[in-house]
């Protein structure tokens, strides 16, 4: 009797099912439409940068990457000829259960198929011997597990003239602000024109040597982390790259950065490790919750 009571006290869930086969065509769709489709607002941070350009050279290269956005977009092609390797994000709410096979296996078969069918560019090779594993997977799957009963997806193709410029440094817990804006300055100046500026720069600072990397990457998919501190602190490294004179393409100009987003995270007394993610003028993403 006793336990029948505490059963009726209980609030009983019905876990809401996701078929692995709708995640794998979600997955599809978001990585044909990320690889075509310039997000909303880095179009309108691209044309905010062409009419503040005053270099010639640089706003002409501006122009083209605006001509080429809107090509992409009416004509159903890649943005770039490279079109990334795969990195999801996946939000898992702790009342879904999915049915019909393994996460990790759906999420692979919708990028495999966005890339055959939208006849992307298969750039995904094994390390060492660097022979290509045919269909653009293994995606990297970065999964959380949070409350409710939805599934975000965030799909990121990240081309890798970008990402091959993104550097860590594990800096001196006594280090101030302005060595902070210091080496991400510094690393967009090594980096040149080789990352296809005006670059989204994702910044993280804290938590440890990977999980710093991690928010960098994080903050280009998401966004920074939108606190008071960050927020002043992106528009002042924003402005020492844009000082740099790098510019669009490497040409020189006002414009070397369209945005930084940064995300923080507490760090251990003895470090402070801070890392800053590449990416061109095109940070594609695209995303849906099941």
């Amino acid at each position: 009797m006793i336990l029948c009571h505490r059963l009726l006290r209980q609030k009983v869930f019905k876990l809401k099912e996701i078929s692995c086969e709708r995640i794998s065509q979600t997955v599809c769709e978001l990585f044909l439409k990320a690889n075509r489709v310039l997000p909303q607002e880095l179009s309108a941070l691209l044309s905010d940068a062409m009419q503040k350009e005053t270099c010639p050279l640089a706003r002409r290269a501006l122009d083209l990457l605006g001509e080429n956005s809107r090509a992409a977009r009416e004509k159903e092609l890649p943005l770039c000829q490279d079109t990334g390797m795969a990195v999801v994000f996946a939000e898992l709410g702790r009342e879904v259960a999915l049915t019909g096979g393994a996460f990790a296996d759906a999420v692979n078969a919708g990028v495999a198929r966005a890339y055959e069918t939208g006849y992307f560019r298969r750039s995904v090779v094994t390390p060492l011997t660097r022979l290509n594993t045919g269909d653009n997977t293994p995606a990297v799957i970065h999964t959380e597990l949070v409350e409710g009963d939805t599934l975000r997806l965030v799909c990121v193709p990240k081309g890798f003239g970008s990402e091959n410029m993104s550097r860590i440094a594990m800096l001196s817990p006594t280090a101030e602000r302005s060595e902070i804006i210091d080496f991400v300055r510094k690393s967009v100046i090594a980096a040149g024109g080789r990352p296809c500026p005006p670059l989204v720069l994702g910044v993280g600072i804290g938590g440890t040597f990977e999980y710093a990397a991690l928010l960098a990457k994080k903050a280009l998919a998401f966004g920074g982390d939108c606190t008071e501190e960050t927020n002043a602190l992106e528009k002042e490294i924003l402005l020492a790259v844009n000082s740099t004179g790098v510019g669009a393409q490497g040409f020189g100009g006002d414009i070397t950065a369209l945005a930084v987003k940064v995300r923080a995270f507490p760090t251990h007394i003895a470090s402070l490790p801070v890392a800053v993610n590449f990416s061109c003028h095109a940070s594609r993403r695209a995303e849906a919750v099941l």
